[in-house]
């Protein structure tokens, strides 16, 4: 069976399964340099991404819709189009509730049309899209072993659930009644993005910049101990607010319940008992990261005790917030915990492919797709050469041999885009590690705030030598520290806080990653190359070369054996 998901609003998707194989996930903002977190506006987008991959929409056998805001069905916020002409979509509501009391079985079901015609459609909670993809995408999945998942993302509290492929999903309740946005809000009051007066508005990249801006700061006991406080009075003590804040609340999408003016309130609070003592915001942010990461580390280990979880168990965590790479770390350390899954895709870029497999699911049980990670749209053919540039043949050998003779960054575009938002090689600037002023330059060129990472890319077999602990992990989604007598070799990519957001490359899984890392290492001695994401300011990965060229930030654009490059003069 074919079956097809549909991720409608922000970072908006079309992914296809057929029979146990995922065929492609493609990413509104991968499409024509799109903006980063696009949505689907017109509904005649799908049939041209199927045809992309050989299928049409009557070849789906089932159409799955992934769900959003609130608690109960209710037609998106939002008007959606076919060719231009209006049509209203139902869809599931954000996570279980009365409505939608099981996350394996459908919240809502209609039909909608694409070019005119009408198809049926099934809608399943949002929160189950971020479950199913990532345990289905899992190695445990693929063993048939059961594992417990954490999902937290932007709208939703963190929730346990117990996923085995023989009995099921069991929600094991949520670990603390915070939405994950609280992470970015804190953004709001304190540090480079303060916005006094503008309670209601985040950026979405904030979260993102947080993480990086904390190497800036240290957490403090004491900062730690009034967040701990203010967390408690809040959000889980027996006043009559926190009472009614838990009853009127459940992670239902922040747009739909009063969940975010109480966590405005806990920072007003925290900002209130930390300026006497003259505590920088750099500070205050580092803590605010420290204490958000041991509570979670806290109550996962105290939620494995209470169900009688006999020894590590496997975990995956779903969910924006699972691109926080120091809690994954953090989780991943915990004794608790034996082996760790986080796929590449684990925020709503990731949405389509958990509806599709949604749909699956409902015939073949909680069992393993087949994927891999570069099954993005693929780039479009090079047409002309925009004047002033040249091309020539040129082997993943030689792009090595120039990273290490010119010291200048090469943009890297080859094959299918990446699932998710990391740049994995496919869609990446690459640049030798060996000058720490490739940092600045990385950053200027990308216009990124100048204390932002640039992370590395390292032979998975050399990784150990050089990063700690240096397990195999491809998605870059892990925190790794610099070990003390290779940071001098490799500063550009060498965190301000010593660590560093490491991608492991195995040349079996990218013959031509692979290829480049080891020539450079033949030619340097060093495993080891920076690679940041190649893309417009605010969008999605380069969909073209010629849109990399006409960027016009470098001299150099690889791509599938071709060098194009800039003329001199």
């Amino acid at each position: 069976m074919i079956f097809c998901g549909l991720k409608l609003t922000h970072d908006g998707a079309v992914a296809l399964i057929d029979g146990d194989r995922l065929v492609f996930s493609v990413e509104m903002e991968k499409i024509g340099n799109g903006k980063r977190y696009s949505w689907i506006s017109d509904l005649s987008i799908i049939p041209r991404i199927l045809d992309d991959f050989g299928y049409k929409p009557e070849d789906v056998d089932e159409w799955v819709i992934d769900g959003w805001d609130g608690d109960q069905p209710r037609p998106l916020f939002f008007t959606m189009h076919d060719n231009g002409n209006p049509v209203e979509i139902t869809v599931a509501p954000y996570r279980e509730c009365p409505a939608c009391p099981d996350l394996l079985q459908p919240g809502y079901s209609d039909e909608f049309t694409i070019d005119g015609r009408s198809y049926n459609y099934t809608s399943y909670a949002h929160a189950a899209g971020h479950l199913s993809s990532t345990y289905c995408t899992s190695p445990f999945a693929r063993r048939g072993e059961p594992a417990f998942v954490l999902v937290w993302d932007g709208g939703l509290f963190p929730a346990l659930y117990l996923v085995d492929p023989d009995t099921g999903v069991r929600n094991l309740g949520d670990l603390f009644p915070l939405l994950g946005h609280a992470y970015a809000i804190a953004g709001q009051h304190f540090g480079p993005f303060r916005k006094p007066g503008d309670a209601d508005a985040w950026d979405l990249t904030v979260a993102g910049k947080l993480m990086a801006y904390i190497a800036l700061g240290s957490p403090r006991e004491s900062v730690l101990a009034v967040l701990r406080e203010e967390f408690h009075r809040i959000f889980e003590s027996d006043l009559p607010q926190a009472v009614e804040y838990r009853r009127s609340t459940g992670g239902f999408g922040s747009p739909f319940e009063p969940s975010v003016p109480p966590v405005h309130e806990f920072y007003a609070a925290v900002r209130m008992r930390t300026d006497p003592a003259a505590v920088s915001d750099e500070d205050v942010l580092a803590s605010i990261h420290q204490f958000f990461e041991d509570l979670l580390c806290e109550r996962i280990t105290g939620a494995l005790r209470m169900v009688g979880a006999a020894g590590p168990v496997n975990l995956c965590f779903a969910g924006g917030c699972a691109l926080n790479i120091k809690w994954n770390s953090a989780l991943r350390a915990l004794p608790a915990v034996r082996e760790m899954w986080v796929p590449p895709f684990p925020n709503d870029s990731g949405s389509a492919i958990g509806a599709a497999v949604l749909g699956r699911v409902a015939h073949a049980g909680l069992s393993a797709i087949d994927w891999s990670t570069r099954l993005g749209p693929d780039l479009l053919p090079v047409s002309n050469i925009p004047a002033g540039w040249s091309a020539r043949p040129c082997p993943p050998a030689e792009l090595a041999r120039l990273l290490y003779e010119t010291g200048d960054p090469v943009v890297v575009l080859n094959g299918r885009a990446e699932l998710g938002p990391r740049a994995l090689g496919g869609r990446s600037i690459l640049a030798a590690p060996t000058d720490i002023a490739m940092k600045d330059e990385l950053n200027r060129i990308k216009a990124r705030e100048p204390y932002r990472p640039v992370a590395p890319i390292c032979l998975v077999d050399a990784a150990p030598e050089i990063f700690d602990p240096g397990t195999p992990d491809p998605y870059m989604l892990f925190d790794h520290d610099v070990r003390p007598d290779w940071a001098d070799r490799i500063p550009t990519v060498v965190h301000l806080d010593g660590t560093a957001r490491l991608q492991t490359v195995d040349p079996a899984d990218d013959p031509v990653l692979g290829e480049v890392l080891t020539e450079y290492h033949r030619l340097s001695g060093i495993p080891v190359l920076c690679n940041t994401s190649a893309n417009l300011n605010g969008s999605g990965f380069f969909p073209d070369v010629v849109s990399a060229i006409e960027w016009g930030q470098v001299d150099r654009v690889w791509s599938a054996g071709t060098l194009y490059q800039r003329h001199s003069g």
